[in-house]
């Protein structure tokens, strides 16, 4: 090895060796950083200089990074689905159900069977009436509870919208970044870690599928195949609505003109957090709202009275419309009547004359034909009612044929086997997403164990670097003396 050959081997030394100090200790720094990847100087070799380092090189794993947004998504629908289903167990009393039409059912059968035991008591009378305003009670604040629900969702759609969208704007900046970068050589590894994570933050609104082309533009499509992402953001839109009731439908979220579907079930088809919203919005609370509408019509059913042409007219219940819907409900027909329990009250001639509920001439001709007090057959048919099979429209997604009482406690079940299931998934793929962003960490994170170890040897190098360099050092200086 000639003296110049040694003295360029020795500058090599040197300039690695700082690169891969620098290196490790922007490895070091970012332990604990989220969305940091480890980075790498890459060395090469010539016949001049030995080794040299060419570039930084951000550590990549294409296929466990595709799992982890996977997971991401799958985990972000299932949260928010369980999320939506325990603010929906809240509305109806908790673990106990407290709010719900199925205690107050049952309260007002008992308060009826104390009634018809002493019809000729008032203060029964009373409370047999004052059981039956707090079922119309309960029927109006679930519904109000549903609808405001639904409002809830539908306001969480338009946040997670207005959120879409700026992240698509940043994602535009960042990918722009990493293109130039790459295009001009220079090092695009810090763009390259901005927009993977704000990929990740996008997968917790809506799955998508990234592909990657030329100078590492990425284009994003959702899970079925919209596109979301190519050279600029497409377009998001969503019509918030404000005020919901049992008969509104919310709109929908269109990305690109394509509208995005609702996800569906208790384990989640939902790919991110927006289609859970619109699964709640659009599926879930309306299906409760369509039960508790089935439960006040067939409640209005049992307790309907005969005018004096033998015409079924409401009595006990009536509702608070004009017109009112409830004049025109058939008995034989199972068919929701949407937001009917919103509407469900009692005869205010029931609460100024309790006893018109034992004579049934609520709204109808009096059954008492000899205006005995002891007179009970009516109450004890409006308890036989309770106890007779109907049937409910199948649309509201429970059972088709039952006793009111049992349709009222199959409501309670559907929304409890439906979080339960939730509940199930939820832990699955929140397991699923810890060892996906655990496998990837370990992957392409940064050990510290590891860096320090190649600090180690790094420093061999500078050592073995600085030892050459003395040598020559003295080489020189024994060839000046010679030749002085």
């Amino acid at each position: 090895m000639s003296l110049a050959s040694a003295i360029n081997t020795t500058k090599a030394i040197l300039s690695n060796t700082a690169t891969q100090t620098s290196v490790v200790s922007t490895n070091t720094s970012n332990t604990s950083t989220e969305d940091y990847n480890r980075r790498t100087a890459v060395t090469t070799t010539n016949a001049y200089t030995g080794a040299t380092t060419v570039k930084t090189e951000r550590t990549e794993d294409t296929a466990l990074l595709k799992q982890t947004l996977a997971a991401i998504s799958d985990d972000s629908g299932q949260q928010a689905l369980l999320d939506g289903l325990n603010s929906l167990d809240a509305a109806m009393g908790g673990d106990d159900y407290t709010s719900t039409p199925s205690q107050y059912l049952s309260a007002f059968v008992d308060a009826l069977n104390s009634y018809a035991a002493s019809p000729s008591d008032t203060t029964l009378a009373s409370a047999a009436v004052a059981a039956a305003n707090d079922v119309a009670t309960s029927l109006n604040q679930q519904t109000s509870a549903v609808q405001g629900l639904r409002a809830d969702a539908d306001g969480q759609i338009a946040s997670s919208v207005d959120t879409l969208n700026q992240l698509l704007k940043d994602f535009q900046t960042a990918n722009d970044a990493v293109k130039t970068a790459t295009a001009a050589g220079t090092d695009a590894n810090d763009a390259l870690d901005t927009r993977e994570g704000l990929l990740k933050q996008i997968n917790e609104i809506v799955g998508v599928n990234a592909s990657v082309g030329d100078n590492n533009d990425m284009v994003l499509y959702t899970t079925n195949g919209t596109t979301l992402f190519e050279t600029t953001p497409r377009s998001v839109t969503f019509a918030p609505t404000a005020i919901y009731d049992a008969t509104t439908e919310g709109n929908s979220v269109y990305i690109d003109g394509v509208a995005v579907p609702a996800g569906q079930g208790g384990s989640t088809t939902a790919d991110g957090s927006l289609q859970a919203e619109l699964q709640l919005r659009d599926e879930v609370y309306p299906t409760y709202q369509d039960q508790l509408d089935e439960i006040a019509r067939v409640t209005i059913n049992i307790f309907s009275e005969k005018d004096a042409s033998d015409n079924p007219v409401t009595g006990l219940f009536t509702t608070s419309a004009d017109p009112d819907p409830a004049l025109s409900l058939d008995p034989d027909d199972a068919q929701i009547v949407s937001g009917l329990a919103g509407l469900i009250t009692v005869n205010p001639t029931a609460l100024a004359d309790p006893t018109t509920l034992r004579d049934g001439d609520v709204s109808g001709t009096s059954q008492n034909a000899e205006d005995a007090s002891g007179y009970s057959d009516l109450l004890y048919g409006y308890i036989a009612g309770f106890q007779n099979t109907v049937s409910f429209d199948g649309d509201a997604g429970t059972s088709t044929s039952a006793t009111l009482l049992d349709y009222a406690n199959d409501s309670v079940g559907w929304v409890e086997e439906y979080r339960s299931n939730a509940s199930t998934a939820a832990e699955n793929t929140s397991a699923m997403e810890s060892r996906a962003k655990e496998a990837y960490s370990n992957s392409t994170g940064v050990n510290l164990d590891e860096e320090l170890m190649l600090l180690l040897d790094i420093e061999q190098s500078y050592k073995a670097g600085t030892k050459l360099l003395s040598t020559i050092g003295d080489m020189l200086d024994s060839l000046l003396q010679a030749a002085s």
